[in-house]
């Protein structure tokens, strides 16, 4: 497979359907016979090419015969009138009282000579359907309903998204314009890594264009940023991207194997918040992470992308690959502002909700400091996405490679949360007033739970925090105050306030989400009945109970299931509302916990097999 092959069969389709959308029409023949055929949507209506012949048209000089639809008072009218004039009936139109038919130049003059009422003869003219897309279908974009907001109009146009990763190819393809445009809406790319190298290679920040390609090495970041922005367009007519019109900004901080420096990622979300005005970024896409090291706010990581958070940017992170097991979510996904997303499969039945579940390798809660984590679920099972065909993984794994497409397939959170982060930007283009809090808030509200025949938890919050993401029921929610509650990011960021979440654990290994009360009585410490997690660190002052909240089937015990067959339910009542995603203030006198993976400063992506 030859990377200039996967551009040019974007390229075709891009501008093709572009060309149908604008209601154009265009000649996709060379032979003369077909020279005035014109494009046209499928379905029985007469092509604006094909205007009524006259008999002062003139034809060419030739005895061959040329298709055309021969309409008269009724199609049996039609039908005798061709055999009479010498020329061969080729199909039946009955509903629009004609029949398809092939004639020469001598045979339509005979035809024209019968003078038949309501003669009509018309050049039957190349349709072609309107979507004119020639890749494949990927499926998510309607799994979570963006199709229909793409549909409506809504394409993620106006929002800025950036992606801190192993970078973009040079050979920017379905993701270099949005639909529509020919300009690139690519509008920065930065090296942190090159920057780092070679300190002059960039000029400084106001001087600087960024207009210089990163290229991608790896492959990751490529494939995530189609997932969230392809514009290119399916066989089915659909954009094979959750937000095909957003504006992009790619900047790599993971090296060619997918790995990166805690520092390289902090300096490119360091330059993702200065840049965020010149630029108009309003989301960030982290798909990478590590196991947390110590508490959220301890972690630098953490600190930057809380900083992002508290300069108005929307940060969307994986959960992590270490699942199904609990207490797997990986940071900066463990900050409890940002919204972390863990990955459901379609199990191979795309678009057929009932087969889909969990998948197994998604991280699942609750945090060591006892939040719920994730907030919400993606698409993470088999993902089709534009990818460099050059790159590590296209070598590591070539049968991910969708001949002869530069489309791979992969799995993980890191994809489900570019699924997400398309649907952050088509919500942000319905309502662009809305701040990072209210974002996660609506998107909370208008997930969808996997329930099973008793119209219970499937999963817990642990697993599926409030579960699939809905693009349209997020995009129209008018919900509020439902995300990071009882918590304050500019207070963590300064070190005068920490907060813990309402998880614990039993004496069984049970976890489970603590009541609220009126007392403020200190209660016991937060998952303190598993010795290699925090202990000795009460939650004090506001309101919690360590009395288990069992209305909404929130006690797990830890265990996975990979059944199917749930309903992922758009009617589902929280017994207590969101209040599982609730902080309260955390004492001090933090212990170090064995329960803390040791860091070794690096950062990266896992990518599991297909799934």
């Amino acid at each position: 497979m030859s990377s200039s092959n996967g551009q040019r069969n974007w390229l075709l389709s891009s501008v093709i359907f572009s060309v149908t959308l604008c209601l154009t029409t265009s000649n996709f023949h060379t032979d003369p016979a077909a020279a005035t055929a014109r494009a046209a949507r499928i379905g029985l209506v007469k092509s604006p090419a094909a205007a009524p012949l006259t008999a002062h048209q003139p034809f060419a000089a030739s005895l061959a015969r040329h298709r055309y639809i021969v309409q008269s008072a009724s199609a049996e009218m039609a039908r005798n009138a061709v055999s009479r004039a010498g020329g061969i009936v080729t199909g039946d139109l009955s509903v629009i009282r004609a029949v398809a038919a092939a004639l020469d130049e001598r045979e339509m003059a005979a035809l024209r000579a019968e003078q038949l009422p309501q003669l009509h003869v018309y050049q039957d003219s190349t349709v072609i359907a309107s979507s004119i897309g020639t890749l494949p279908e990927t499926y998510y974009p309607s799994e979570v309903d963006a199709a229909n907001l793409q549909a409506g109009g809504m394409t993620g146009r106006g929002v800025t998204v950036a992606v801190i990763d192993s970078g973009l190819w040079n050979q920017e393809g379905p993701v270099q314009s949005a639909p529509g445009t020919s300009h690139s809406r690519v509008l920065a790319q930065y090296d942190v890594i090159l920057a780092r190298q070679n300190p002059q290679y960039y000029l400084p920040p106001l001087l600087e264009s960024y207009s210089r390609s990163i290229n991608d090495p790896y492959g990751h970041g490529t494939h995530v940023t189609s997932i969230i922005a392809s514009s290119g367009v399916a066989t089915t007519g659909r954009y094979q991207g959750v937000a095909p019109g957003v504006n992009l900004v790619s900047v790599r901080a993971l090296d060619s194997n997918g790995q990166g420096l805690y520092s390289d990622v902090i300096s490119a979300v360091q330059w993702v918040i200065n840049q965020r005005l010149r630029y108009g970024i309003r989301v960030l896409n982290l798909s990478l992470g590590s196991p947390p090291s110590g508490p959220y706010w301890q972690d630098p990581l953490n600190q930057a992308v809380m900083a992002a958070w508290a300069n108005g940017i929307v940060v969307v992170a994986a959960a992590g690959n270490r699942g199904p097991d609990p207490l797997s979510i990986d940071a900066p996904g463990n900050v409890p502002y940002v919204i972390t997303v863990g990955a459901v499969t379609d199990n191979y039945y795309p678009l057929q909700p009932s087969q889909y579940r969990l998948a197994s390798f998604s991280s699942a809660g609750p945090t060591f400091e006892g939040f719920v984590k994730p907030d919400v679920l993606g698409m993470g099972g088999h993902v089709l996405a534009y990818a460099p065909n050059n790159g590590t993984l296209a070598q590591e794994f070539p049968s991910w490679i969708t001949e002869p497409f530069s489309d791979m397939t992969m799995s993980g959170t890191s994809q489900a949360s570019a699924v997400v982060t398309g649907v952050v930007a088509l919500m942000l283009q319905v309502n662009p007033q809305l701040t990072p809090d209210q974002v996660k808030c609506h998107l909370i509200s208008g997930a969808h739970p996997a329930v099973n025949s008793a119209g219970s938890l499937a999963y817990t919050v642990f697993q599926q925090g409030a579960g699939l993401v809905d693009a349209h029921d997020a995009a129209y929610s008018n919900a509020s105050g439902c995300a990071n509650k009882g918590i304050n990011v500019t207070l963590d960021l300064l070190g005068l306030q920490h907060y813990g979440g309402r998880a614990n654990e039993d004496s069984n290994g049970n976890f489970y989400i603590m009541q609220v009360s009126a007392s403020a009585t200190p209660v016991r410490s937060l998952l303190s009945g598993v010795g290699t997690l925090l202990s000795k660190v009460p939650l004090v002052g506001s309101l919690l109970q360590d009395v288990p909240l069992l209305g909404d089937g929130l006690l797990w015990n830890g265990a996975y299931t990979a059944s199917s067959g749930y309903l992922w339910s758009d009617g589902y009542l929280w017994s207590d509302g969101y209040a599982w995603s609730d902080g309260y203030l955390w004492s001090d006198g933090y212990l170090w916990s064995d329960g803390y993976a040791s860091s070794d400063g690096y950062t990266g992506v896992d990518v599991p097999q297909p799934e």
